[in-house]
């Protein structure tokens, strides 16, 4: 059986001192109380670990055997408690975070670079996914949560909202429309209207074109055969509008430009975790709502 670890804490203590009194004091518990110690340690182990006399403490073989490999056995076991109190905090292990291809713009890697800074015991990842695929992974362990663009329906998951932004429309700078700090929306719906195919967001695809139901005459909707993100030839040269979210400031190519719809809704995204959570969970939740605070991402 090895020796309670207070017990052998308080060895060391003496044995660099060598001298009860002061290493009692450097301790903080009386003098006799430091010998009991000693003698119980000393009775488990089966041998002395120390000659004692009225002026002097001597560490015997086994004493300074002992004081010679007890630290580094500490601290080994310091570590271990740790990593199990980080682990119980949510603070070590690994974390597996799936976005949508209009939360890599900014909010995911935001989140991502803050995990990262505020817990340098976890291993982050984080992939581009479908945002249909994103809920049901969560639900399923088979990613620990995912930030999603609108709040996509699922089960067995929890939704936590990340930010809100403007609605508005990527166009030409040379584009007429281009020179109004906002766009009406029917002066919008006046142009041919690219939304992203339906199937790989059909949450933000209805938001999207529902903003333009009651415009007369209605609108055309475009949904481009290529990838949305890399059709932008119509665009630049000021044949269609993209409406989208705020990020598309970001991550919009040359020759384009973003302007708000006026009266248009905000755009949502949302931290998804699983309904049962561990503390791995909560320290995302925690760690998400202190940026979503610092960054101003829900204002009054």
């Amino acid at each position: 059986m090895a020796p309670d670890t207070v017990s052998l804490r308080y060895f060391l203590v003496l044995a660099q001192e060598l001298n009860f009194t002061r290493a009692a004091a450097r301790i903080g518990i009386a003098q006799p109380a430091l010998s009991a110690r000693m003698r119980r340690l000393e009775a488990e182990l089966g041998t002395s670990l120390l000659v004692r006399n009225t002026r002097s403490v001597v560490l015997t073989t086994a004493g300074a055997a002992l004081a010679e490999s007890a630290p580094p056995a500490l601290a080994a076991l310091d570590r271990a408690w740790d990593a199990a109190r980080n682990a119980g905090a949510g603070e070590l292990g690994t974390l597996r975070i799936g976005y949508s291809l209009s939360a890599g713009a900014e909010t995911a890697p935001a989140l991502v670079d803050r995990l990262i800074r505020s817990s340098p015991g976890l291993e982050v990842g984080a992939v581009p996914m479908a945002t249909p695929d994103i809920t049901p992974a969560v639900a399923d362990g088979r990613i620990d949560a995912g930030i999603t663009r609108g709040e996509q329906p699922g089960r067995g998951v929890r939704r936590f909202l990340l930010r809100r932004m403007r609605i508005g429309v990527q166009l030409a700078q040379h584009h007429p429309l281009a020179g109004h700090p906002e766009i009406e929306i029917a002066d919008a719906a006046a142009y041919p209207l690219r939304l992203p195919d339906r199937a790989s967001n059909p949450v933000i695809h209805d938001q999207l074109a529902a903003i333009f139901r009651d415009t007369r005459p209605n609108p055309r909707f475009i949904t481009p055969a290529v990838s949305f993100d890399m059709s932008q030839q119509d665009l630049r040269a000021g044949l269609i509008l993209a409406p989208s979210g705020e990020t598309a400031v970001i991550t919009q190519t040359a020759g384009l430009t973003w302007r708000p719809l006026h009266g248009a809704p905000t755009m949502t995204f949302h931290l998804v975790l699983p309904r049962e959570q561990s503390p791995l969970h909560h320290r995302i939740r925690t760690i998400a709502k202190a940026l979503v605070h610092d960054l101003h991402w829900l204002p009054d």
